[in-house]
């Protein structure tokens, strides 16, 4: 390790998500030091910003001896290689979610961890969200009884011109995928089960070259059925509540969970009651780089941090990026089939 007490990180990738990891690691992450950077027309500022390393290439980058974990954050069709090399440099690995264009990748990079002892995480940090952590802790407790439905949204008004190009090529799939993927994971962390079929229609309003509009059902190994809207074409200003929410529908009450905002609970019918409010991010000053933003970034890696150090698995694991995969990929050959897919087609 860089030192006895301190994992070197490498980050592959140097734009959004890239200043994202590196501003985080350095802010609010303990038992981590960034180390180097390689990819990506930022590289070289993101390097002299944080007094690290830019490696010509990623190979570089994942040979180094002082690099214990590498973050991918780059176009989704690149993660499958660069992760499956660092896993076989000896690297830990954050990837950014979705975690691979393929089931076969997922699970290529999951052996390959496998076989070095390595510790995988995906960034699903919707659940490292306040009202998303109250709402799993509540659910926990049994107060509410067994979740029966879960209905949740996310609605980026004239969201097609805030997307990076690159999204908008075919060999990163589209928007449920790059997106609404973080819904797919929110059902299986909100039930506790394994999503067995996908029905789904994709589609665009507006001739996009990928999706801009995603209906999905999904039904879990307990039989039931839940439902996903991603949308990047709804005018403006969007629906409250729908940037990233969940309606949450329990035995004996109810969770309204929102992402950005409130998260209410009703429980055997009493008044709605703020259990959770995230804080805004301020995008017209601090930006991107806002630490109301980078939090759950903060709370998923010092999780992985301590998960490697204390040789246990991470809250979020790989497994649950390769399941989050499958599903996306099942949703999309549903829409063009006009069939129901079972997940066991994907089963490893």
């Amino acid at each position: 390790m860089a030192r006895e007490d301190t994992l070197g990180v490498g980050i592959i990738g140097s734009g959004f998500m890239g200043q994202t990891y590196a501003r985080t690691v350095r802010d609010m992450v303990d038992g981590a030091t960034l180390v180097a950077v390689a990819g990506g027309t930022r590289a070289g500022d993101l390097a002299q910003e944080y007094g690290i390393a830019q490696c010509a290439t990623y190979q570089e980058l994942v040979e180094r001896r002082d690099v214990d974990l590498v973050f991918i954050a780059t176009p989704h069709a690149l993660h499958a290689e660069q992760a499956i090399e660092a896993a076989r440099a000896g690297k830990h690995l954050l990837i950014d979610k979705p975690m691979a264009c393929t089931v076969a990748a997922c699970d290529a990079i999951l052996d390959a961890c496998r076989a070095g002892g390595l510790k995988c995480g995906v960034t699903f940090t919707q659940r490292t969200r306040v009202g998303f952590a109250k709402a799993l802790a509540l659910i926990a407790t049994g107060r509410l009884g067994a979740v029966l439905h879960v209905r949740t949204y996310q609605v980026v008004p004239e969201g097609l011109g805030v997307v990076p190009r690159w999204q908008m090529s075919a060999e990163n799939i589209g928007l449920l995928f790059g997106h609404g993927i973080h819904n797919i994971d929110a059902v299986r962390a909100i039930t506790g089960q394994e999503i067995r079929s996908v029905f789904a229609k994709t589609r665009t309003f507006s001739g996009a070259p990928v999706d801009g509009v995603s209906d999905v059902l999904l039904t879990m190994g307990d039989g039931s059925v839940h439902y996903v809207f991603c949308s990047f074409e709804a005018p403006k200003p969007g629906f409250p509540r729908n940037g990233f929410g969940a309606r949450i529908l329990c035995e004996r009450g109810l969770i309204d969970l929102d992402g950005y905002g409130e998260t209410r609970v009703s429980v055997e019918g009493d008044p709605w009651e703020t259990i959770a409010v995230q804080p805004p991010v301020d995008w017209a000053g601090a930006g991107f780089l806002d630490p109301n933003r980078l939090e759950a970034y903060g709370l998923l890696i010092q999780d992985l941090v301590n998960a490697i150090r204390e040789d246990r698995d991470p809250a979020i694991t790989g497994w649950d990026g390769r399941q989050a995969v499958a599903a996306a990929l099942a949703a999309y050959e549903s829409s063009r089939t006009g069939a129901e897919i079972t997940l066991d087609m994907f089963a490893n």
